[in-house]
């Protein structure tokens, strides 16, 4: 493996005279993340009611994404370490756009549901690129501002999710060969035509050729137990892993349910459903755009993963019993889930990232983000499966989910940083 100098060197390469900054890739990822957004609203409905799938069915949808994700984001890690995070971006953005564009059709015109699953492989695996993202802040960021950087990532989800759904929502009221959704799909294609052309035209290299890992002999295939085994091998790294794994497995049982819940209990429409996730991104988008750098200079991003465990208990339990108390308990139940989650996500990602070696960057953040995606392709299939047991199931399940987070989280210990 080359040597490489520290991650907070800022000198990283430049492309043609640009500098790498946590401005351009945040608009990367804000690009990226407004696409996924657009569909939440209606995706999982269309599954269930227009091609007359079941709730499981139409959640799986989600999982079968995040399978994808699961498989190749450290693929596309480890593929970053070797070329550049560039390059992987680049191909990623546009094979979004491409998978984007064939779900609107397959909306507008299919027949079998199965070319929804198709595509959503298709888009999984395009999408991998959150780990390359990820490696891309640890490259210009020092470890100290670490967690403001990957604070960006979830600022971009929480506007991904103010914008998204409630646009999505608007969208998906106009039909298309008398269905709904295709719109959304065309406009997300559109999102990433833009993105490639920013990213082309924007978006400089953070990682110049001399930091780059030639001589690793790990494989580029979505299972590479050697690459896992290196992130594993250093306890408090796979331990922050298993907390965020926990943490994601409980909070993905609210993404593909969410319509269903706010449709059966609320009698809302998509669009409504839209602003409902609209109010619970601008919070978040607050939390990780602003309050995450003052916190984690004043409690560590340990403590940060375990207040932000609580607020989730407390608000999974109220969006529970919200059914019973009205739909103001299920905003503040939103509000309280997306300040929790603003608060462990980027801690979770500093503190993992804090801890690998500069030259490993990619493929360690590349391997907790195919942990995550794990999480996030069994959380929304059992979301399903226990919502055919009444509508507040999963989010009773998820409260208890992130007791248990928050029980394994009073372990973990900030440290310093790793420098080689």
């Amino acid at each position: 493996m080359t040597a490489a100098a520290a991650p907070n060197d800022p000198s990283a390469s430049t492309t043609k005279g640009r500098k790498p900054s946590l401005g351009a890739i945040f608009l990367t990822i804000l690009f990226d993340l407004l696409g996924f957004g657009l569909v939440l609203p209606f995706l999982a409905e269309e599954a269930r009611d227009t091609f007359h799938t079941t709730a499981l069915t139409g959640t799986l949808l989600g999982s079968t994404y995040s399978l994808m994700q699961f498989l190749f984001v450290p693929v596309w890690g480890r593929l970053s370490d070797r070329i550049g995070r560039r390059p992987v971006l680049i191909w990623s953005v546009a094979a979004t756009g491409c998978s984007m564009l064939g779900l609107g059709l397959c909306l507008a015109y299919g027949q079998s549901v199965a070319w929804l699953f198709v595509m959503r492989i298709v888009s999984g695996v395009a999408t991998a690129n959150l780990g390359t993202a990820s490696a891309y802040i640890a490259d210009i960021t020092k470890p100290e501002e670490r967690a403001r950087g990957m604070g960006l990532i979830g600022m971009a989800f929480g506007l991904g999710f103010i914008l998204g759904p409630g646009v999505g929502g608007i969208l998906a009221a106009i039909p298309v060969n008398g269905r709904h959704g295709p719109i959304a799909c065309f406009a997300a294609a559109g999102l990433s035509l833009i993105n490639v052309i920013w990213v082309v035209a924007g978006l400089a290299e953070s990682l110049p050729p001399e930091k780059r890992d030639t001589t690793s002999k790990r494989r580029l295939t979505p299972l590479d137990w050697q690459a896992a085994k290196a992130t594993f091998s250093d306890s408090g790294i796979a331990f922050a892993i298993l907390v965020n794994f926990i943490i994601l497995l409980a909070f993905t049982n609210l993404d593909q349910t969410f319509r269903y819940f706010t449709k059966d209990v609320f009698a809302m429409s998509p669009v409504q459903t839209g602003l409902t996730l609209a109010f619970i991104g601008v919070v978040a988008a607050g939390v990780q755009g602003g309050l995450i750098r003052p916190m984690v200079k004043r409690f560590g991003e340990a403590a940060l993963v375990r207040v932000g465990s609580a607020l989730q208990i407390a608000a999974f339990a109220l969006m529970a019993a919200s059914p019973k108390l009205g739909v103001v308990a299920l905003f503040a139940a939103g509000g309280l889930l997306a300040l929790g989650n603003g608060f462990t996500q980027p801690s979770t990602s500093a503190y993992i990232s804090k801890r690998a070696s500069a030259s490993a960057q990619g493929e360690t953040l590349g391997t907790s983000q195919a942990v995550g995606s794990l999480a996030r392709m069994f959380g929304p299939a059992l979301g399903g499966f226990l919502y055919g047991f009444g509508p507040s199931s999963p989010y009773v399940f998820a409260s208890v989910g992130m007791l248990v987070a928050f029980a394994l989280a009073t372990r973990l210990r900030d440290a310093p940083a790793a420098t080689s």
